[in-house]
């Protein structure tokens, strides 16, 4: 008896160790809350594959569930309300552990269910089911040879924050409607659901105001440049602004109905005080110089940044808060940009904001005097309380970036909080929604690599995917409750076309679905790095691009008594590293190097499995020294 005890007990640990292992099989992104697997069960598409609905609310996502397989299998796709091997059911009764983005996906060897609370979990609970299904399943032409088995599995989840964002700056460089299209059909499949566009800023106007056309047809236009961002030429005296680009309010409604039909909305951002530039091209007597001559900048430089985080700005880009002309010109623009956009926030920006002209400004001191404000902060605070009136009375609800702080906030003003974690947490504990943004962790136009092998990208920090995938939304000490959600963002100085947009984005845009949508308590980084490589290759299929930089060596030159080392180290766990110097004989890394005064270069490289290798990173003697101080 002992001996058949024995046995069965044995079974079950081998069954319980294989279904774990299983388990880490599902390479889906973002991680599931709840994966059980079955090796014994798998579900094989047919031709035709039968789907089955009773209502519209599911037939959005049998609709995109269509559109994604049929190109790859060839197959026909029938819907209806009769039972069929993919079944999407609305819930009759609420589901209340999935909550309303939530679903159950279980594959048995004779159909697959999807059950949702609405039609937004359908279509997550469709996103994880194409994540199962092979990789060539991201193909636009027919696939042959491949067998479309879905795995035996069930899966219970639902997302942890509510807003799950990622920013695209449309301003600084212009995206055309197809590839604003293209961007979100392609974040929706890791559930993201909020998309910011940035809609204007020193470089262009990029939104139809149908009161106001000087504001995109001057706004929208800047001289034509070529070269690095930020070291342009400035305009000169009569030269024509021929690079333009702004979306008509039919296209805005274009893009909002593509993304709703992927459950994304669409957060319009108009930037103010600060950066303005282009709407005081188009109305002067909107800023305290009234400058005739004021112009869209190119990318020129106009600005000087000191090392206390102050700034100067050489050129009047922000809207003279004592001027009550500036108030009716933002009431005509929030009204048209309220009655264009459905989502309930309308994002003002304030951050930013160059106060040397209204410390100068009569105007501006005027209205200091009259209404006792100590500093140029509570004159900010003056503007940003009378925007939020305005947009509040379009029936909306006002977000800024931190600086909408300073000075003292607006009663009901929501707070995207960049410059680190503590402008949240401030605006959480007054009882203010937060969305947590730290550039340190979700600013996806900083370098994820050695800036030496890194396409051009803005240089003041730096955002590795394993810190990306670090952050952790909740500060201590913080009521969640206050805490909406996170968002990445791709401010575009230096991103100057979408195959490079894609490139920043991902992987870190995948880490990031994790933090957003996955429960804290299933952060696995070498888990994580499992199912980026599965989805990597995807990616290849979907014409996704990304960047692989995660594999290359992180390079950190310090001075040890007055001598030069260098430690060299990865991200991913398993490595090998090697190192040579003046381009001579590779050897493997195993602690920290002595660097001889007399080489030219060090170059690194790193090799992963039999066929991974990171790019090789060559830096000048005089680069190591540089990067000591």
């Amino acid at each position: 008896m002992k001996k058949v005890s024995f046995i069965v007990l044995a079974i079950v640990a081998m069954v319980s160790v294989y279904f774990y292992a299983r388990s880490q099989d599902v390479y889906v992104i973002p991680e599931p809350v709840k994966v059980t697997t079955n090796k014994f069960v798998s579900f094989k598409l047919s031709n035709p594959i039968v789907v089955h609905v009773e209502s519209a609310e599911a037939q959005s996502a049998a609709n995109c569930l269509s559109e994604r397989l049929t190109p790859a299998t060839g197959y026909l796709v029938k819907t209806g309300n009769k039972p069929g091997a993919i079944e999407l059911n609305i819930n009759k009764k609420q589901n209340t552990e999935i909550g309303r983005e939530g679903y159950t996906l279980d594959v048995t060897s004779d159909k697959v269910i999807i059950n949702a609370n609405t039609s937004a979990g359908l279509f997550y609970g469709v996103q994880t089911l194409l994540q199962l299904l092979p990789k060539e399943i991201e193909s636009r032409t027919i696939q042959n040879g491949v067998s479309w088995i879905i795995p035996g599995v069930s899966i219970v989840d639902y997302p942890r924050f509510a807003w799950r964002g990622i920013m695209l700056d449309v301003s600084r460089h212009f995206f055309s409607v197809d590839e604003v299209k293209h961007y979100i059909d392609n974040i929706s499949r890791y559930k993201y659901n909020v998309f910011h566009l940035h809609l204007t800023d020193d470089h262009g106007w990029r939104i139809e105001i149908k009161s106001l056309p000087r504001l995109t047809q001057i706004g929208g236009c800047r001289v034509k440049r070529t070269g690095k961002f930020g070291d342009y030429e400035w305009p000169k005296d009569g030269e024509p602004a021929t690079d333009c680009g702004y979306y008509t309010q039919e296209q805005i409604k274009d893009v909002i109905a593509y993304a709703a039909a992927r459950h994304i909305q669409v957060m319009p951002e108009i930037d103010v005080p600060g950066h303005s530039a282009a709407a005081i091209a188009a109305y002067p007597d909107l800023s305290c110089t009234n400058n005739q001559k004021a112009f869209v900048n190119p990318g020129s430089k106009v600005s000087e940044w000191y090392k206390d985080g102050t700034f100067k700005i050489f050129i009047d880009n922000s809207l003279d808060p004592a001027n009550e002309r500036v108030y009716t010109f933002l009431d005509t623009v929030f009204t048209e940009v309220a009655n264009l956009f459905p989502f309930g926030y309308i994002h003002m920006g304030g951050d930013e904001c160059y106060h040397g002209y209204w410390e100068k400004d009569p105007g501006c001191q005027k209205l200091m005097k009259e209404q006792g404000f100590r500093n140029s902060d509570e004159l900010q605070s003056y503007f940003v309380k009378r925007v939020a009136n305005i947009i509040e009375s379009k029936g909306k609800k006002v977000i800024g970036w931190d600086e909408i702080l300073q000075g003292g906030l607006a009663p009901n003003a929501a707070v995207m909080s960049w410059k680190g974690m503590e402008g949240g947490t401030k605006a959480a504990k007054l009882g203010h929604e937060v969305i947590m943004t730290p550039s340190q962790y979700t600013y996806i136009d900083l370098p994820q690599g050695d800036i030496s092998v890194e396409p051009e990208c803005l240089t003041w920090g730096s955002v590795r995917l394993k810190k990306a995938y670090e952050f952790e939304p909740i500060p201590d000490g913080v009521d969640p409750k206050y805490i909406l959600g996170g968002q990445a963002n791709l401010w575009a100085e230096k991103v100057y076309d979408m195959h490079h947009g894609e490139y920043m984005t991902y992987p870190r845009a995948w880490a990031l679905s994790d933090v957003f949508w996955s429960p804290k308590d299933k952060r696995d980084w070498p888990g994580f790095v499992s199912r980026m490589e599965k989805q990597m290759p995807r990616a290849d299929i979907a014409g996704i691009n990304y960047a692989r930089s995660a594999y290359d060596a992180i390079v950190r030159p310090y001075k040890e008594k007055g001598k030069l080392k260098v430690e060299l180290s990865t991200e991913i766990e398993g490595e090998a590293i090697y190192y040579s110097f003046d381009s001579g004989e590779y050897k493997q890394y195993k602690e920290p190097i002595d660097i001889p005064n007399n080489i030219q270069k060090l170059s690194v490289y790193t090799t992963y499995g039999k066929d991974n290798k990171g790019k090789t990173i060559t830096l000048p003697l005089s680069t190591l020294l540089a990067r000591t101080k």
